[in-house]
């Protein structure tokens, strides 16, 4: 089974610096894929990427909540949405994101539609 890095994400890059088998790769920021996937078909399973994103947006697939309840503060990176977002990544470089929204505390949100975005990103 592997993991899927959710609209939680926010381009740290951090998970990709990690992982053994290169197999996340970025989307572009502002085409239909705004976050980082990981190929399925690469990806081992290890898990070395959850504990290095800062927005806890990568779980393995069977787990990716259907009901994520926010603490307040996160945002969610998806096609449609039309929020800001501006601050530096994992190696100090900055990102824009044009394609958020902030959560908040409380909102529950599904998750499982990146699995789905995830899988079609490889084909």
């Amino acid at each position: 089974m592997t993991h899927v890095i959710t609209s939680l994400c926010l381009r740290d890059n951090g998970c990709s610096s990690v992982c053994p088998v290169e197999c996340i790769q970025p989307g572009e920021a502002d085409s239909q894929y705004p976050t980082y996937y990981i190929d399925p078909g690469t990806c081992i399973d290890c898990g070395a990427c959850v504990p290095e994103c800062p927005f806890h947006a990568i779980f393995p697939e069977d787990e990716t909540p259907t009901a994520y309840k926010a603490k307040g503060g996160e945002f969610i990176n998806q096609v449609g949405l039309t929020g800001h977002y501006e601050a530096n990544n994992h190696n100090g470089e900055l990102v824009v994101l044009e394609t958020t929204r902030a959560l908040t505390a409380g909102e529950v949100v599904d998750l499982t539609p990146s699995i789905k975005v995830n899988a079609s990103f490889f084909r």
